[in-house]
């Protein structure tokens, strides 16, 4: 677990820079309407702040990261229950669905399911937000 859970925090750190360049940073939802740009900041915030999470949590202790990944799911599903934008909604939901698919592998030991959905998520949540 221990090498799949240090390539998961270098993943999740790179998906985090790719998701500000990719329009969650600024200038996130211009072809969108509505709230759009409130729910791109609050994904990269969740984003961010999930980071912070697991950064502080032992890579050999893979019951610690399945918490934070559950809540991660959680905060994202709700913005995908605000978003106005079909797209964003869609994207944010499926991106939930991932995530809690994760959860639970990486409580197992298992990181493989998690650096597939976060080496995704800048593409998925950036096009969407942009």
């Amino acid at each position: 677990m221990r090498h799949g859970a240090v390539r998961a925090v270098r993943v999740l750190a790179a998906g985090v820079v790719v998701l500000g360049a990719s329009g969650l940073l600024t200038g996130c939802g211009l072809l969108g309407g509505g709230n759009t740009d409130q729910i791109c900041a609050d994904t990269k915030k969740a984003f961010q702040q999930y980071m912070t999470q697991v950064r502080s949590v032992s890579a050999a202790d893979p019951g610690q990261w399945k918490q934070p990944t559950e809540q991660l799911a959680g905060r994202i599903d709700g913005l995908a229950g605000k978003a106005e934008d079909a797209a964003l909604k869609k994207a944010l939901k499926s991106e939930a669905d991932g995530l809690r698919k994760a959860a639970a592998s990486i409580g197992t030991g298992d990181a493989a399911q998690l650096n597939g959905v976060m080496t995704g998520t800048p593409q998925r949540i950036g096009k969407a937000c942009a």
